[in-house]
């Protein structure tokens, strides 16, 4: 991901680190051709076909291997668009987020609907996750451009460490793609997709109560108001 015009990148994902060390070597060896833009429009195809794979697996569950493999090419051109054009020093950062975050709710949408589609989600928790994670994009978007601090993970979880929870999810449902909890038989993933959304809420609510406090107190009142 990229970072806003003068936006200070703020990464505390568990796996940032060497992550960071990776994504540096593999991009200094890129060739010549392999450029940032195409990086970018390479994660959206990954993204698409993660969606497509998933409405593929309502038929056949070759399409969760496929959603995995899609997963894997997303990671390789969402994370290395913005570190080939600062290994290179070509960044064009207000270009670069605006794009890499349109692309983000674009493969977002493409995704979720697969999975709507897939048989092992309901399209009611499918929605709703869909909902919770364009609640909480919109709150970071806006935080940083009112703080310069563009957050990239919360509780030490980003989008690397998300897209290997959704690949081991689809591991599991090649075998169980039903889990009992209180008593009755639910989708695996419609228990997981509830949970995520309700992280999700509880990070977006976290965090507009951390960025309302902090400009609070950087834009008191005058006295006498």
């Amino acid at each position: 991901m990229n970072a806003s015009h003068d936006a200070v990148r703020l990464q505390t994902s568990l796996l940032s680190a060497a992550e960071k060390r990776l994504l540096v070597w593999i991009a200094s060896r890129l060739p010549g051709w392999v450029t940032s833009d195409g990086l970018t429009v390479l994660a959206l195809a990954a993204m698409l076909g993660a969606g497509a794979s998933y409405r593929l697996a309502a038929a056949h569950p070759v399409g969760l291997v496929l959603a995995i493999a899609c997963l894997a090419i997303n990671w390789f051109g969402d994370s290395l668009d913005g570190t080939v054009a600062r290994v290179r020093r070509r960044q064009r950062p207000r270009f670069g987020f605006y794009v890499d975050h349109v692309v983000d709710a674009v493969g977002t949408l493409a995704l979720l609907g697969g999975l709507a589609l897939s048989g092992y989600m309901t399209p009611v928790v499918a929605l709703i996750l869909l909902a919770t994670y364009y609640l909480l994009s919109i709150e970071i978007y806006l935080a940083t451009a009112v703080t310069s601090t563009f957050r990239m993970a919360f509780f030490r979880i980003g989008p690397t460490e998300l897209r290997i929870v959704l690949a081991v999810g689809n591991l599991v449902l090649l075998v169980h793609p039903r889990a009992t909890l209180f008593g009755h038989r639910w989708l695996l993933f419609d228990i997981g997709g509830v949970v995520a959304a309700c992280g999700l809420l509880g990070t977006f609510a976290i965090s507009a109560a951390r960025t309302t406090r902090q400009l609070h107190r950087e834009e008191p009142l005058p006295p006498g108001c």
